[in-house]
């Protein structure tokens, strides 16, 4: 098992609206990347598991191979700038994903 801080370069995340988030993690090695897009590692229940939120908030896990990094969109708990948003630019939503395994 690998830790996903083993084999990405960067794991980071960011508003993609002011009601989404991104979470990019983008991989080292060509070899950990196409393992991890044909065996479809990342998934929705695995990313819903990990934040603690329905799967349907969810919205999307993107395998992109030009950067070999893996882009999930999610909602946000609360929207960008609103009453109670601690992070307006959605940059220290990552810290989740920095848990992850995976069998490489």
């Amino acid at each position: 098992m690998k830790r996903i801080t083993e084999i990405a370069k960067v794991i980071r995340s960011k508003n993609c609206s002011p009601f989404q988030l991104t979470l990019d993690m983008i991989l080292e090695r060509e070899e950990d990347y196409q393992t991890m897009k044909s065996r479809r590692m990342v998934t929705p229940d695995l990313i819903a598991k990990a934040y603690k939120i329905p799967v349907d908030w969810v919205e999307s896990v993107i395998y992109f191979d030009p950067a070999k990094a893996i882009k999930v969109t999610l909602r946000r708990r609360t929207s960008s700038g609103s009453p109670g948003d601690t992070d307006v630019y959605g940059s220290q939503q990552h810290g989740p994903l920095l848990d992850l395994t995976f069998d490489l």
